[in-house]
């Protein structure tokens, strides 16, 4: 029963977030963004420019490691 449930659980957050590294790193980002924002008072232009490069490298690693896993399969 345990096994089932484990399994039903795994699949109802597959449906949301395929990817748990790529959902955890975008709300690390998220969070350093608004304490930048809030506490470091940085200049707005200057965190959306990093914010998109931080997207950008979030990203670029996750279709990497995609790429990887797809490769080791073969």
């Amino acid at each position: 029963m345990m096994n089932i449930l484990n399994i039903a659980l795994k699949e109802l957050f597959g449906m949301f977030i395929d990817d748990g590294a790529l959902a955890l790193l975008a709300l690390l980002l998220i969070a350093a963004v608004a304490v930048l924002v809030k506490f470091a008072h940085v200049d707005a232009l200057l965190v959306a420019v990093l914010f998109l490069l931080a997207c950008l490298l979030i990203l670029a690693e996750s279709l990497a490691r995609a790429a990887r896993r797809k490769f080791q399969r073969r």
